[in-house]
Order: structure tokens, then C-alpha cells, then sequence
């Protein structure tokens, strides 16, 4: 009997580890396959990186979870305790429902951003108020987004699902920019718009964004408007266009330091706030002399 017993007890041990070694073996072979099906295909498919690393990661849980069902049915004892658990299994189903439901919610949430695309791999985002950065991975529990300091941060897909989205690549990567710069109201307004004009089309990352139209009538390269009429500015908008959103991020911090020089050489005051503050002790005395 005791023989018996552990002859069934290393059987079952060795079922349990040769599933588990052929589903990772298995599991990083089709992983393997996929690669190289998809570095050799993607430029005449069209295959899509978001589709692509969600495929991936799906098939080793897929591949994970027939394993776990393998060892269930091949060892008796863990069958038994299978027929057991499903004859009982209305508390447990609900108590497992309650526990995952925020698990399933993130891979719902994860099938709907890959079907209906509101942002794909390597797009540049903006989610919600708080993280912008560049779409890394999406995995079947979250999306993964590097932003500008190169640091990764997780957000789970039931949570990036719930906020809205600023996507600057999902149609196309050229942007208008708006700059924006308050002059005195001493300041030569058209000298000022022509100043930041000549500035921005002579930056290396504006490019014309001019209709074949437009170009025929003389429209002006950069559109600047007066949008305002402030307390102590007039405040001018500069609409530029870039290839994309981090261009045009370099582009403005360079326009506000070249644009800043022009201004100091050619007379166009860049106004701020000005206070008088009075001390309450010297106007008393004041008052008496």
C-alpha cells in the first residue's frame, strides 16, 4: 500500500512538472514564432504593434490555463476535488466573481481598447490631467506608458478605460501649436506679430501647413492673432505647425527664448505686474511731520 502510494504520489509529481515545463517551452515557442512572423511580416501586413503584443500575451495565458486544466483531469485525486468543488461550487463561484471582478474588468477593458484602438503602441497620449507619454505595451491587465523622464508607469486597463484620452497619432502626427505672448500696450503690435513670425518660420521644426489655396492667395505662413485685451498685456496667439507633439514642444521653448532676445533688441516690452508697497510706519510718520 505504501508502495502504492508513493509510486501515485511521484506519478502525479511528474505529471504536474512535465505539464508545466511543456507549457512554458510551448508557450515561448509560439511566442518565438509570432516574432518572427512579425519582424518578417509587418511591413507588407500591416500588422498593428497593439494587436501584436495583446496576441502575445494572451496566448501564454490561454496556453497557461490549458495546462492548469490538463493536470486537473490526469491526476484522480485532483479530478475528484474538482467534481467536489463544481457540486459546491454556488458560495465559492460567488466569493471567486467578487474577488476577480476587477481582474476581469481590466481584461474586458483590454479586448476593447485593442478592438476599437483609442490609442495603439508607441502613440504619444495624454491621460486625463495627470500622465503623458508614449503607449509601451498593452498587456491583458494594463497599458504600460513611458513618459519623458523615461520612467514606466502602469495603469491598470479598467482605469484607462474610464479617462479620457488625448491621442496626438491617432488619425495624424502633425500638430497645431498654439504660442501664446502678452506685449505692453505701448508695444508696435504689428512689429511684434512680425517679429514672432519671422522667428517661428525660421525655426527647423515648423513646417508650412498651407493649402495649394492658400499658398496662391498669400496667406501668412503662421497665423497670429490678438486673443486678448488683458489688465496690463495685449496678448497675441501664434497658431505653428509641427510633425508631431514633441517637435513642437522643443519648438516653443526655443521660440520663447529667441522671441525674448528680438524683443529686448527691437523695443517690445514683455509687461509683468508692478506693486507699491507702503509701510504702514513710515506713512504714520509722514502724517505727523
Amino acid at each position: 500500500m505504501k508502495a502504492f502510494f508513493d509510486s501515485a504520489y511521484f506519478m502525479n509529481t511528474a505529471i504536474v512538472i512535465i505539464t508545466l515545463v511543456f507549457a512554458i517551452i510551448f508557450s515561448k515557442i509560439l511566442r518565438f514564432i509570432m516574432s518572427r512572423f512579425f519582424i518578417r511580416s509587418a511591413k507588407k501586413l500591416n500588422v498593428d504593434h497593439t494587436k501584436y503584443n495583446f496576441l502575445k500575451n494572451a496566448v501564454s495565458f490561454l496556453v497557461f490555463l490549458a495546462a492548469l486544466i490538463v493536470i486537473f483531469v490526469m491526476i484522480p485525486e485532483l479530478k475528484a476535488l474538482g467534481l467536489t468543488l463544481t457540486a459546491g461550487a454556488g458560495v465559492i463561484t460567488a466569493v471567486m466573481i467578487f474577488a476577480s471582478q476587477q481582474a476581469f474588468s481590466n481584461i474586458i477593458s483590454g479586448i476593447f481598447i485593442v478592438i476599437f484602438q483609442p490609442f495603439r503602441v508607441d502613440d504619444h497620449i495624454k491621460i486625463g490631467d495627470l500622465f503623458v507619454g508614449y503607449v509601451e505595451d498593452i498587456t491583458l491587465r494594463h497599458t504600460v506608458i513611458r513618459n519623458y523622464e523615461n520612467r514606466r508607469i502602469i495603469i491598470p486597463n479598467s482605469v484607462i478605460s474610464s479617462e479620457t484620452i488625448i491621442n496626438s497619432n491617432i488619425v495624424e502626427d502633425k500638430i497645431c501649436n498654439y504660442f501664446e505672448l502678452g506685449i505692453s500696450y505701448d508695444s508696435d503690435i504689428d512689429k511684434a506679430i512680425e517679429i514672432i513670425r519671422d522667428e517661428a518660420i525660421k525655426h527647423p521644426n515648423f513646417i508650412d501647413n498651407r493649402t495649394e489655396e492658400e499658398r496662391k492667395d498669400n496667406s501668412p505662413d503662421v497665423v497670429i492673432r490678438v486673443i486678448s485685451l488683458a489688465d496690463w498685456s495685449v496678448n497675441l496667439r501664434a497658431y505653428i505647425w509641427s510633425e508631431n507633439s514633441p517637435s513642437g514642444f522643443i519648438m516653443k521653448c526655443d521660440l520663447r527664448k529667441s522671441i525674448k532676445e528680438r524683443f529686448d533688441k527691437e523695443g517690445i516690452e514683455i509687461p509683468f505686474p508692478h506693486r507699491t508697497v507702503v509701510i504702514k510706519k513710515d506713512f504714520k510718520r509722514k502724517e505727523i511731520e
